[in-house]
């Protein structure tokens, strides 16, 4: 029984979705967000429905307004020591 491991507590979670949970976890609209950040409301729901790409200077203004960095809404899934496939 040595050889069996605790199963990890992961899901995949895309860039749109982070979006979205960052802010429902702090109660905001998208109509909120919008205002808080200069993003039109639009933009907003596309890029959390991953139609849109979020973009490096989307993800500066939304990390801002998320008061989050932006590495968690860019790479949602990263964990440390994450070997590079580049």
């Amino acid at each position: 029984m040595n050889d069996v491991q605790k199963a990890k507590k992961n899901i995949e979670v895309s860039v749109g979705e982070s979006v979205r949970i960052l802010r429902e976890l702090q109660a905001l609209s998208q109509n909120q967000l919008a205002e808080m950040s200069g993003i039109p409301q639009s933009t907003l729901s596309a890029i959390e429905n991953n139609r849109v790409k979020l973009g490096v200077e989307r993800a500066k203004v939304l990390a801002r307004a998320l008061n989050c960095h932006p590495a968690v809404l860019v790479f949602p899934g990263w964990e440390l020591g994450q070997e590079s496939s580049a």
